[in-house]
């Protein structure tokens, strides 16, 4: 999983990123088109961080970026605004991580009531949708599984699939909530694994996942007892 610098700043609009007249028109469009990703996830990771309200917080908060990106002299007094900002975020980061929390705990409420839900002695969760045949694995087997891992907003943040190569490890090797699930699945079984956050980084953030993050994969176990 590559891990992105979290930078709390919107990107300048693209008609003003600098261009090379030299160079091919193809390029430049490509260039545009990874500079406005960029953009996206710098918007992405700062609404994580804060609460804006309106039209206008968009407004004044690209307005100050932009002025920043093209060397203007800041519209305001930055310094006597620095209290403030810090404030704003406190108060934020309380308020998105209560807010957060909540959701987590309906989620995984709401998953235990589904049909064939098994919560595990560690607290970590699995439905099996394909049963598999033969043994499953010991806790220190090694097993190979393909797996697409997600928060409970659908927000991808790794999959074997993706990557087109299967995952192989030892279980004692990964995460608490992943050494319990795959000791329920035989070769050829299917499952949705959730890991509560004390069970997965807990308050350790790791790459796109934030902390105290509830995780949820879906598995497949291709082969064990490597």
């Amino acid at each position: 999983m590559k891990k992105i610098i979290l930078l709390t700043a919107l990107l300048m609009p693209l008609s003003v990123v600098a261009q090379d007249a030299a160079a091919p028109a193809e390029d430049l469009a490509e260039r545009n088109k990874m500079l406005y990703s960029l953009g996206f996830l710098l918007g992405d990771n700062l609404k994580r961080q804060l609460i804006l309200d309106n039209e206008d917080d968009f407004k004044a908060l690209s307005q100050g970026m932009r002025d920043s990106l093209l060397n203007k002299k800041s519209q305001t007094d930055v310094e006597k605004y620095k209290p403030q900002i810090i404030e704003k975020y406190e108060r934020d980061a309380q308020l998105i991580f209560a807010k957060r929390a909540a959701q987590q705990q309906e989620y995984l409420e709401n998953f235990k009531k589904e049909k064939g839900v098994k919560e595990l002695d560690n607290g970590a969760l699995i439905q099996l949708s394909r049963a598999g045949k033969g043994k499953t694995p010991k806790a220190d087997d090694t097993v190979k599984v393909h797996y697409t891992g997600t928060l409970i907003d659908g927000t991808k943040f790794d999959s074997s699939l993706d990557r087109g190569e299967a995952f192989q490890t030892k279980l004692t090797d990964v995460i608490p909530c992943w050494t319990k699930a795959m000791q329920q699945m035989k070769k050829g079984a299917r499952a949705k694994v959730v890991c509560p956050p004390e069970t997965a980084y807990g308050s350790r953030p790791v790459g796109q996942i934030p902390a105290n993050s509830v995780l949820v994969f879906d598995v497949e176990m291709l082969d064990m007892g490597l």
